[in-house]
């Protein structure tokens, strides 16, 4: 059996348990997440897998 992960679902629900947590840093989380998005998405990372 092969268990594999990939980068964008895997930020989501980190950023995701985070904002349940945490409400107050709602803004700084959509930010980050944003900007790891887009970057992943600029060098050609978006279906890295680990």
């Amino acid at each position: 059996m092969t268990l594999t992960l990939s980068v964008g679902p895997l930020i989501s629900l980190i950023a995701g348990i985070l904002i349940l947590v945490m409400p107050r840093l709602l803004s700084t989380i959509v930010a980050i997440y944003l900007i790891v998005m887009g970057v992943l998405g600029l060098l050609g990372m978006h279906s890295l897998r680990f």
